[in-house]
């Protein structure tokens, strides 16, 4: 398989795999569909690792496989390489990307598919498509914008040029550069601890913002309000007050 899902302790890593590039053709982005849906039905899978080896990340999509494609056929296969990248940004639980090497292209836009990213001090970013004609098209020019500003973004997309790890922390494209060995273990550290959180307040919180940042800000107070009252319904809520009431804060388990 050129995807995989991996799970251990409540964390699931969706590993690519398909050397030596990770090149995401259509078999890739339909597998990454699948995978990112199985991640999210699956109650032992309480947060999310997305991974491309020690090497890279991922340096795109498959240019040879597109090269044979026209008009009448992107048409058709455009909104299915959207979905395959947005179920990686629904799935409903925390999800974080660990970034070595290149995440180019559809590589970059899957790393924008995450809820925080960690980037080894040898990842380059970026979104080349217009130097092959193109833009990006699985959510780049519309996710990119939104994390870090419109004119970040198109600096990146006008241009086509890669970004070093110091500049993309800079610029917020992504939220730590560590070690390049140290890339996995430091994201699956950072899921591992979520998985340990109350599971319906996480994704609570991931929909409140997300829906949030989509709308104005009344109806997403409405969103807000409507999962904070849903929540006095559930049981971690009962646990997480009698915790902090008993023992004080911070101590309560969710397991």
């Amino acid at each position: 398989m050129t995807v995989n899902l991996e799970v251990s302790e409540g964390v699931g890593t969706i590993r690519l795999d398909r050397p030596p590039m990770n090149a995401l053709d259509i078999a890739s982005q339909d597998r990454l569909r699948e995978l990112a849906e199985e991640a999210a039905r699956r109650e032992d899978v309480r947060a999310v690792v997305l991974y491309g080896g020690e090497k890279l990340f991922a340096a795109g999509a498959d240019i040879k496989e597109m090269q044979a494609m026209d008009h009448a056929a992107m048409v058709v296969r455009g909104r299915a390489l959207q979905d395959s990248f947005t179920a990686v940004a629904k799935i409903p639980k925390p999800v974080v990307a660990a970034v070595t090497g290149y995440a180019l292209g559809g590589g970059c836009e899957l790393a924008l598919c995450a809820d925080f990213r960690i980037a080894g001090e040898n990842a380059k970013l970026g979104q080349p498509e217009i130097l092959l004609g193109l833009i990006p098209g699985a959510g780049g020019t519309q996710r990119l914008a939104r994390l870090v500003g419109p004119s970040k973004a198109k600096d990146l997309i006008f241009t086509g040029r890669q970004v070093k790890a110091d500049e993309a922390l800079a610029m917020g494209l992504v939220d730590q550069v560590v070690p390049a060995a140290e890339v996995y273990e430091r994201a699956a550290a950072w899921a591992a601890r979520l998985a340990q959180g109350p599971a319906i307040a996480l994704r609570a919180a991931k929909e409140s913002i997300d829906a949030g940042l989509e709308t104005d800000i009344d109806t997403g107070l409405a969103v807000e309000r409507n999962w904070f009252a849903g929540l006095f319904a559930t049981e971690d809520r009962e646990r997480g007050m009698r915790s902090f009431v008993e023992e004080g804060p911070g101590k309560a388990k969710f397991l």
